[in-house]
């Protein structure tokens, strides 16, 4: 790994120490993740943020999202000298060879990707980066950004280098720490070489490009990603209508080497915090050179679709009148091994439930606190008690281990929706009660337990 020279020239020379100085603008799922895991690796890292609470919690070692490995990453950071968390982006950034911008850039009007936030932070400190620092977007940005942002800095001695994450929530840390690529991307190839350089310590394969290829590649690859479960979720609806199984389905679709086993499980919808934004931002950039993404466009359209038809799923197990109906709820967060409730689809269908008048009584093992138009509880089988079906709509492992029998006392309808294929049938069968699933064949009930 090799710092940046001090410079005036655009070209970025290497000059042969380690460790790097390295600032991380944003201290979100990917900021925090991204440094931490770069002082794991032996950088001096310093995490900016301008929520001041926010940054006290941290420097004491209080992580508040949930992310399996995240705290511990940050307290040995902490412990080590290698991490530290301050307010202020300005002042921190003076002696850095590289800044990370790690800062969110939601769905904007229209649909575009919102870079304000990128934008005010290369505004900040723009003037005062040192020569030869590299301004590295870690942030999910369009094609174009790169140019967009040195022409902001007005500097020839600051290179802007895309290095988008593939992080996913819940192993985060795992998939830094053991990426299936690193990729790059500069206009000046010196410093897209020199970013790379930073994860030495990682064994996977850079791909060095220019700057508008980095970029395209974090949109090719998550469109790519919501392409393919709104296929998969097209396909359990095919399957429900012509009697098939969607589980062995894709058993056989993934044996094939060109198909994988990946991203083949049906479910409510695809959401959280990156795949809605992204789809969205795509279609964006595509209309701006005068090309119809068709092909994206419908998988948005089906990904709507999708939580139509699991909304009439759960009406037609409450008799399809959903205006009074009591129906508990299992998971609320995006997925499971997270807290996250942005964009997520388990709350998007139970917003739908409410709002066409169902009475909703929730748990999630990582949420808690009030949620509008429902009520959320901190015990699973509080969701039973009453209820005319109780609908799955997180993965959580735990709900698979619940005592359903137990569940069927509390209820008093009989139908399970399991929009996760998550549970057995067989057990929610031998409890007395009714499962259907998503793509599968349905397993009536043969008693009530009374």
């Amino acid at each position: 790994m090799f710092p940046l020279a001090r410079t005036s020239t655009p070209a970025v020379t290497f000059s042969g120490m380690t460790p790097a100085r390295i600032v991380v603008v944003g201290t979100g799922y990917v900021g925090l993740t991204t440094g931490a895991c770069l002082a794991s690796l032996g950088h001096s890292v310093t995490c900016v943020d301008v929520d001041r609470a926010k940054v006290s919690r941290l420097a004491a070692g209080r992580v508040d999202i949930l992310e399996p490995g995240l705290a511990d990453l940050v307290t040995r950071g902490i412990a080590a000298g290698r991490l530290q968390f301050v307010v202020g982006a300005r002042d921190a950034v003076r002696d850095a060879q590289a800044v990370f911008l790690c800062v969110p850039t939601p769905m904007g009007a229209g649909g575009s990707a919102d870079l304000r936030a990128v934008e005010a932070v290369t505004a900040e400190i723009g003037e005062v980066l040192p020569a030869g620092c590299a301004l590295v977007t870690k942030s999910t940005v369009p094609v174009g950004t790169s140019k967009r942002i040195q022409a902001m800095l007005g500097r020839t001695d600051v290179p802007v280098v895309s290095n988008p994450e593939f992080l996913r929530e819940g192993t985060a840390v795992a998939d830094f720490l053991g990426p299936d690529r690193i990729v790059v991307g500069s206009d000046d190839f010196a410093a897209a070489h020199w970013v790379g350089e930073l994860y030495a310590e990682l064994d996977a394969p850079v791909v060095v490009a220019d700057a508008a290829s980095a970029e395209l590649v974090k949109y090719a690859a998550n469109c790519y990603l919501a392409l393919k479960l709104s296929y998969v979720n097209s396909i359990a609806e095919l399957c429900e209508r012509l009697g098939a199984d969607i589980d062995l389905v894709t058993e056989g679709m993934g044996y094939d080497r060109r198909i994988g086993r990946t991203f083949l499980k049906p479910g409510p919808g695809w959401g959280g915090s990156c795949l809605p934004k992204d789809t969205s931002a795509l279609v964006k950039v595509a209309e701006s050179v005068n090309y119809d993404f068709t092909m994206l466009t419908s998988a948005i359209d089906e990904n709507l679709a999708q939580r139509d038809r699991i909304v009439a799923k759960i009406a037609g197990a409450v008799g399809g009148t959903l205006a009074g109906a009591r129906i508990g709820v299992l998971g609320l967060a995006f997925k499971a091994g997270t807290n996250d409730l942005r964009d997520s689809p388990a709350l998007a269908v139970a917003s739908v439930l409410c709002a066409l008048g169902a009475e909703l009584v929730a748990y999630d093992p990582a949420v808690d606190g009030e949620i509008a138009g429902m009520t959320v509880v901190d015990d699973a089988y509080q969701v039973a008690k009453d209820a005319d079906a109780v609908v799955v709509l997180t993965e959580w492992a735990e709900f698979k281990h619940l005592d359903w029998a137990a569940m069927a006392e509390l209820m008093d309808g009989i139908d399970v929706v399991d929009t996760r294929n998550l549970l057995d049938p067989r057990v929610i069968v031998d409890a007395g009660l009714s499962w259907q699933g998503v793509g599968r064949p349905r397993a009536a009930a043969r008693i009530k337990v009374s």
